[in-house]
């Protein structure tokens, strides 16, 4: 009897610790889910903006442009440093409390329109560029 309890205490702290894990695995991916970033996502993309704008342009070729290769040796790739440039466009050219504000929108994407160069891609990325606070 002895023998058969021990058997069924080891197979519980067995489940225990098989359970402990699962935990930690869960709590490891809530916590990537929670920060937004995949493994392959640029460290200079460091602000909810940035990824919004890096996640909507990743691997996306407009159709009257040629895809770009992939940058070698560690540097940002084209859609990383095309997400960069359009957050510095919009937050140097974007004028206060522009939200609402037609005229003031049309301003922000002149902005955005500038470093794009395609109006169909400003349309489509100008309410994720609205739904950010940090613009």
């Amino acid at each position: 009897m002895s023998a058969l309890l021990d058997e069924i205490i080891s197979l519980r702290k067995v489940k225990a610790v098989e359970y402990e894990e699962y935990l930690a695995r869960i709590a490891e991916l809530a916590t990537r889910v929670q920060a937004g970033r995949a493994d392959d996502t640029p460290a200079a993309l460091d602000t909810p903006g940035r990824l919004a704008l890096y996640n909507n342009l990743k691997g996306r070729v407009p159709a009257n442009l040629a895809a770009e290769p992939i940058t070698p040796f560690g540097e940002i790739d084209a859609d990383a440093a095309l997400a960069l440039r359009l957050d510095d466009g919009i937050k140097r050219h974007r004028p206060d409390d522009w939200r609402g504000e037609p005229a003031r929108e049309q301003m922000v994407k002149q902005a955005m329109y500038e470093v794009l160069l395609n109006v169909d891609e400003v349309n489509r990325l100008f309410p994720i560029v609205f739904a950010q606070r940090e613009y």
